[in-house]
């Protein structure tokens, strides 16, 4: 493949052009008057959507800089949503305003590495105002709110509210797809894990970057499975059930691991590896609490039970597993009540006995792990394309409301960032020159959202930014009823941490373009004609 260098000017105006038709793609879709857009996919039927990150993943660019341009502001959407699950549309539209901003200045001769020092310390400047103007969220009806405002449906509010009250604020909300057109939450027995598939090629759901298992085996393993004689004889009694299966190990390498990963690519079995979380003493309790959980027997050679000589009897089983990049969630393990409640006495005689607090703190999150139960809500919908929109509205909810419990928040439309701009006009004047116009840029940037949730509605965006900058915090345009007022009580609010990442991952990648001397491309092959091809052996 040839390269293409582009310096410059050239450079940072495809990269333009490539951010804003991923950003107008998004933009339309802010605010409560925002619109739906349909993604045409390859395969399967169109998605009709309004989440940012769903648009950002689903657009591809022609011209190869133009590209760049679009992929650079698409992490910006995904990197948002990996860490706060939403908020993504805000922190597109901001890296889009910063890049037009900057971008002009540096082709009116600004030095880049100077501006960039400015949109940094700005940066810095707007996180410590917005968790400043943070408000703890403490009940039920708040996190309802943040759920509501996310999923814009009152219902998914409630049922998101209502869910995370009972596993609490660290517990698992997890979303299936249901059989009926009803949508309903359930709370059942289960347990989950921060450690995520051990290769990508166990994905089952590729929209969502997850494995999903129905009615599986689990095989749990002590020890690290490296050698193939040792692990064929399990693998074929797998194979033979015709179940999926998740395997959790201390580590699956070599031959064994490539098995399982080709007979995943080929589809001949249903299979995900999970390396057994925590070290020590500590994983072996858990792999133990596991096997109670899904009711199997840990392969242990110290205990007599080898991985070359197992039975089926070994093999636990689950309703469902879902295992993501970072998290293993087992959902209605074959455990009984008894056996599981024998186990909860057990840690908590341990509890009762260590002289440890480490000990007594670990037992204690085993326990937590294992009476916490798992929020289960079914996404129901007339259609499957109303099912899929409202599964990503659901599960946008949860994670605001997550994030809601974690760093607190804001009133939202946009208009805390309006009033922090100010504050922020007012900081550029500690700084001079080059420097001083970055704060600024940024400034401008953060009106953008409140602007186009506005224009969304049909107003002018300009008119509703500079009233908003007149109002206390708290107080901003509800683009809904399209009056002012106090957007908390109004139940109106955005996650701190959403906002947060946002201008955090908009700065980042704002700054990466305007540094950006060259831009190294690699130019699409030509297609050269058959008869032509012939005459270069010569």
């Amino acid at each position: 493949m040839a390269k293409l260098i582009a310096f410059d000017q050239e450079a940072r105006k495809g990269i333009q052009a490539g951010v804003d038709t991923l950003a107008d793609a998004v933009k339309v879709t802010l605010g409560p008057r925002g619109r739906n857009v349909v993604l045409d996919k390859a395969y399967g039927g169109p998605t009709v959507t309004n989440d940012g990150v769903t648009i950002a993943r689903d657009i591809d660019v022609e011209d190869p800089f133009e590209n760049l341009g679009a992929q650079l502001v698409k992490s910006v959407a995904v990197k948002t949503n990996d860490i706060a699950g939403d908020g993504t549309t805000t922190a597109t539209l901001l890296a889009q305003a910063l890049i037009h901003e900057g971008l002009r200045v540096v082709a009116a001769g600004a030095n880049p590495i100077e501006l960039n020092r400015g949109i940094a310390a700005g940066a810095e400047k707007t996180v410590e105002l917005l968790l400043a103007r943070a408000t703890e969220v403490s009940d039920k009806q708040e996190i309802a709110n943040v759920a509501t405002v996310s999923s814009r449906d009152p219902e998914v509010g409630e049922m998101v509210a209502a869910a995370m009250d009972k596993v609490g604020k660290d517990g698992v909300v997890t979303v299936e797809e249901s059989q009926s057109i009803e949508t309903t939450a359930d709370i059942t027995e289960g347990v989950s894990f921060d450690k995520g598939f051990l290769s990508p090629y166990f994905i089952t759901d590729v929209d969502a970057q997850q494995a999903v298992l129905d009615d599986a085996l689990v095989l749990l393993v002590r020890n690290k499975i490296s050698s193939l004689p040792d692990f064929l004889p399990a693998l074929e009694k797998i194979v033979e059930s015709g179940k999926q299966v998740l395997i959790i190990a201390e580590d699956i390498e070599g031959e064994p691991l490539q098995m399982l990963v080709v007979n995943s690519i080929r589809k001949t079995l249903k299979v995900v590896a999970v390396k057994s979380p925590y070290f020590g003493d500590r994983r072996k309790a858990f792999m133990d609490d596991l096997a109670v959980v899904t009711a199997a027997t840990v392969v242990d050679p110290e205990v007599g039970v080898n991985l070359n000589e197992i039975g089926m009897d070994a093999f636990g089983a689950a309703r469902r597993i879902t295992v993501t990049k970072d998290r293993t969630v087992i959902v209605d393990g074959a455990g009984t009540h008894e056996a599981l409640e024998a186990r909860r006495s057990q840690i908590r005689r341990e509890i009762d006995n260590t002289d440890s607090t480490w000990d007594r703190e670990k037992a204690q999150e085993r326990l937590a792990k294992l009476s916490g139960g798992i929020a289960v809500i079914k996404v129901g919908a007339a259609t499957e394309t109303e099912v899929g929109e409202r599964k990503l509205r659901v599960e946008d909810a949860i994670n605001a409301a997550k994030a809601a419990a974690d760093e607190g928040i804001i009133a939202g439309g946009g208009s805390v960032l309006v009033q922090i701009a100010a504050e922020l006009d007012e900081y550029a004047d500690q700084f001079e020159g080059d420097a001083q116009i970055g704060v600024k840029a940024l400034a401008r940037a953060l009106r953008k959202p409140a602007y186009w949730i506005a224009s969304n509605a049909g107003l002018d965006g300009s008119v509703v930014v500079s009233k908003i900058a007149q109002l206390p915090n708290g107080e901003g345009f509800n683009a809904a009823t399209l009056e002012y007022g106090n957007l908390i009580e109004q139940g109106i609010i955005d996650p701190v941490k959403v906002t947060h990442s946002a201008v955090v991952n908009a700065t980042s990648v704002a700054r990466m373009v305007l540094t950006t001397e060259a831009s190294v491309v690699e130019k699409p092959a030509e297609e050269a004609p058959a008869a032509e091809a012939h005459h270069h052996h010569h």
